[in-house]
């Protein structure tokens, strides 16, 4: 009988099938190890293999994983369709993203882009609205969306909470959105915040003639996950929020699959990706982390700010050029940029990443000298002065909201 060893696992001369799920790692070998020993481990140790050479019938299917080209630091690794359960992310990730960032052999190893076959892609829902949320639910198809979480983000009871958001929507902003830590707590119960902020939704919409909404965030199990989207569509809403990262992809496609009747949109807040894509060498990235969020089905999700913002970010225009290309005919998923913006960072922040986006500000909208509807107003002048060709200073000269937030925060970016 043939044996399975590490050396089994590295061709070079290999090219994989369009069938093939192709991840590229960076990686930094352990002591007396090299670059094909580590490659022949990883693949190894993302598909069939083990640290003992294995005896094996022909009988057996040949899900071995193929490392076919080896760099400087970096590997690429081509895995058989077969290895995979169609339409669940939790088991492809097991493989791919697994054991191996654990293994001795590698001192880190980072996951950095993945190469999806069409047969996978096409085992997930993926996006049930993508970019046509910003016109089928809302008045922005021409302009970036607006969005703000009220601050503080936390602490506010239900009817000031729904009151800040009145304040923002009749100022402009088209989303309110909850904080990623703000679900059903005894300050601020869900069901009564819900009931509130689509109360004062509708009276801005009334006010205003724009359709606005709001983004709920349901995180909890995926049972509560359910029902509260439920109270969410009873009220009227389109969209619904989840922290994919701490809930999980499983229940994120729970919740997919579930709005699916509900004809909700998910935003997706990212809380928790850089425990895994903050260390360079080592993790998951965050372009890998976009690309699992739009085949599980996420409509938008926080990309960063090109750093502009007060986060941290990898290559925001790159994961955002991503999510927008063809992907075997799944929808396209909208970015969102958030994290310490404000109307001075408008204008360059647009010029790096495009209009095709959602741009939420929280201290840049509430923070204001004049109060959250002023900020709101700003906010949104920053943008139609982009969209207009005209200089924000130039625009602020007959826009006096603007002009007292540009006094405020000038154009740099907060840390």
């Amino acid at each position: 009988m043939p044996g399975i060893s590490y050396d089994d696992f590295v061709d070079t001369d290999y090219e994989p099938t369009g069938g093939d799920l192709v991840c590229e790692f960076a990686v930094a070998p352990a002591d007396g190890l090299d670059m094909v020993d580590a490659a022949g481990r990883v693949a190894s140790e993302s598909s069939n293999g083990t640290w003992a050479t294995l005896d094996v019938t022909d009988e057996i299917t040949d899900l071995s994983a193929t490392a076919f080209e080896i760099g400087d630091g970096e590997i690429t690794v081509a895995y058989p369709l077969e290895l995979f359960e169609g339409g669940n992310m939790a088991q492809v990730l097991s493989c791919i993203a697994g054991n191996i960032m654990g293994m001795k052999a590698v001192d880190t190893i980072r996951l950095r882009d993945v190469e999806w076959p069409a047969a996978l892609v096409d085992s997930f829902r993926g996006p049930q609205f993508g970019s046509s949320v910003k016109s089928r639910f809302l008045d922005a198809a021409d302009r970036p969306a607006l969005a703000t979480v009220p601050k503080p983000k936390v602490g506010l009871s239900a009817a000031d909470h729904a009151e800040v958001g009145y304040r923002a929507w009749v100022g402009g902003i088209d989303l309110l959105k909850d904080d990623e830590n703000l679900t059903n707590q005894s300050f601020n119960g869900f069901e009564e915040r819900v009931k509130r902020a689509f109360e004062m939704r509708d009276r801005a919409e009334e006010e205003t003639g724009d359709r606005k909404d709001y983004l709920v965030n349901i995180t909890a199990d995926v049972d509560e996950m359910k029902r509260r989207a439920d109270l969410v569509a009873d009220q009227g809403g389109r969209f619904v929020m989840v922290d994919v990262i701490t809930t999980g992809w499983a229940a994120v496609q729970s919740v997919r699959e579930h709005t699916e009747d509900l004809g909700m949109a998910i935003h997706a807040h990212r809380a928790m990706h850089a425990a895994f894509d903050r260390i360079e060498s080592h993790g998951v990235s965050m372009r890998v982390l976009a690309q699992v969020a739009r085949l599980v089905g996420v409509d938008h999700i926080h990309t960063g700010t090109a750093n502009l913002g007060k986060l941290d970010n990898e290559d925001t225009a790159g994961i955002n050029d991503w999510l927008a290309s063809d992907l075997f005919g799944m929808n396209d998923v909208v970015p969102v940029a958030s994290g310490g913006l404000h109307p001075g960072t408008v204008e360059p922040l647009l010029d790096r990443i495009g209009t095709e986006v959602i741009v939420q500000a929280g201290g840049g909208v509430h923070g204001h000298p004049d109060g959250t509807e002023a900020g709101a107003r700003a906010f949104r002048q920053a943008v139609d002065a982009y969209q207009d060709g005209i200089e924000p200073t130039e625009y602020a000269d007959d826009h006096h909201e603007l002009a007292v937030a540009l006094d405020q925060w000038g154009t740099h970016s907060p840390r």
